[in-house]
């Protein structure tokens, strides 16, 4: 089982690149990944999505990637260049001129850095083909962790799930228990009443008979009880299962409240209604924890 929360970092250095990357995710019921890189490399934005959504089924995912060089430039930034040829060429021409016209043609080192094309600013330029590699392998690393991450978050969850499926257990052994209380109970009452009103009927009058087999029936949750013992083995294996099991998790307890709320509608009896209830807010806990599982 898997969290959908997680952290995971990845570095790496290929001269003349250091790539850094780190990835984080938060609960959401589809599967959103937003990668942040540097301006001039949005073309590998998709390669990198595809890594993720290979490992990821569901969950808000967050993935930064930092790269520097250990070349002069920096990344994204501009560089200075010089023209050496234009320049030689400016300052043959000014020689020929102060052999032609004499001293009265001075040339400041300062004159060379106004002529046009001898000095220019030119944005580093990347390759993204070539720079792929090393994001890729820094998104791998970054990935090892972040599942790991998940991985053990989700062990937690997995406890956690665990022990309110056991009190799930418990409350429905209790209410199978009850259940056949409830119509002798009824009897009782019913025969009471009756007998309080000054109409006393026999135990076995066809009419007393009758009434309590159609209490009988409408009560009967015996169904309801074999829906919940499958439910449980179904959440049995989901808490095994190494496979995605957010949405059927979610689903399945839905099914759990659902039965609940039929064994309640059907109850009639004050223990077996706060039977439900104990029940229900334990099925509530375990469909919150739901929605942290990936």
């Amino acid at each position: 089982m898997m969290s959908m929360t997680g952290f995971g970092a990845g570095e790496v250095s290929q001269a003349p690149w250091r790539c850094g990357v780190e990835i984080h995710s938060v609960n959401r019921k589809q599967l959103d990944i937003v990668v942040n890189l540097p301006k001039n490399l949005v073309s590998l934005e998709r390669a990198a999505r595809q890594l993720i959504q290979d490992r990821v089924s569901r969950g808000r995912i967050s993935v930064k990637v930092t790269l520097e060089t250990d070349e002069e430039a920096e990344m994204g930034a501009s560089q200075l260049r010089v023209c050496q040829s234009l320049a030689k060429d400016y300052a043959e021409k000014h020689r020929q001129l102060r052999e032609s016209l004499g001293d009265a043609v001075p040339l400041a080192p300062l004159d060379l850095m106004r002529a046009p094309g001898v000095f220019e600013l030119q944005e580093v330029t990347l390759e993204a083909s070539e720079i792929w590699p090393v994001i890729e392998k820094g998104v791998n690393d970054a990935l090892i962790t972040f599942m790991a991450s998940r991985e053990e978050e989700g062990k937690h969850l997995a406890k956690v799930l665990s022990d309110g499926r056991e009190r799930v257990q418990q409350l429905v052994t209790e209410i199978r228990q009850h259940a056949p209380a409830v119509v002798e109970r009824y009897r009782k009452n019913l025969w009471s009443r009756l007998e309080e009103a000054g109409t006393p009927l026999p135990l076995d009058d066809e009419r007393l008979l009758r009434e309590i087999g159609l209490f009988a029936e409408r009560s009967d949750i015996s169904e309801e009880l074999d829906r919940l013992d499958s439910h449980d083995k179904q959440l049995a294996q989901f808490l095994q299962s190494d496979e995605p099991v957010g949405r059927p998790l979610d689903f399945l307890a839905q099914e759990f409240n659902r039965e609940l709320n039929t064994i309640g509608s059907k109850a009639n009896d004050a223990a077996l209604t706060q039977l439900v209830v104990q029940g229900k807010t334990e099925v509530e806990k375990i469909r919150e924890q739901v929605q942290n599982v990936e």
